[in-house]
């Protein structure tokens, strides 16, 4: 059994060294340790989703973009605006716009007056795309426990050290 802090700790790396602390959705094409995916059209339209793994409740997803979107609603703190949005999921603001307005459509987001500023809308999370982003960070964290049963306790402290190092030590932009 995989220690949970050394899970979460190769977890979050992983996601960091994906850009922008998003956790890892897969490499494009063939299915892989971490989820790969394929072409697929689903109500967002074509792109890549999830491979072997993840079960017909992913099919929604037309994009990496998209499924990082929810998963950075669901780790902020407080909706976010749509420029924070594309600051956390590594998008231009008017791709962010899109993909929210995707989101909206499809009953996984919500948008809501902003407390601060009438004139903007900040970005949240519906009971399904909350229930969405629990199914995909369940399904990694088996997926990777799983690929880790072969680990010693030491070699997998070891891997989430490195890891997180080479995660803080990467470039961004």
């Amino acid at each position: 059994m995989t220690d949970a802090a050394d899970l979460d700790a190769i977890v979050t790396a992983l996601g960091q060294l994906r850009g922008g602390g998003r956790p890892p959705f897969g490499p494009p094409g063939p299915p892989g340790p971490l989820g790969g995916g394929h072409e697929h059209p689903g109500p967002f339209g074509r792109g890549r989703v999830p491979g072997p793994g993840f079960g017909p409740h992913v099919r929604f997803a037309g994009g990496p973009a998209r499924m990082r979107l929810l998963d950075a609603l669901a780790a902020a703190s407080h909706p976010l605006s749509v420029s924070e949005v594309g600051d956390a999921i590594g998008v231009d603001q008017p791709r962010a716009s899109r993909l929210i307005q995707q989101a909206v459509e499809h009953g996984l987001v919500q948008r809501e007056a902003d407390p601060d500023d009438a004139r903007r809308t900040r970005t949240a999370l519906t009971d399904e795309g909350r229930r969405l982003v629990r199914g995909f960070r369940g399904q990694r964290r088996e997926q990777l426990q799983e690929a880790l049963t072969g680990f010693t306790d030491a070699e997998r402290a070891e891997l989430a050290r490195l890891l997180t190092k080479l995660a803080a030590a990467w470039p961004t932009r």
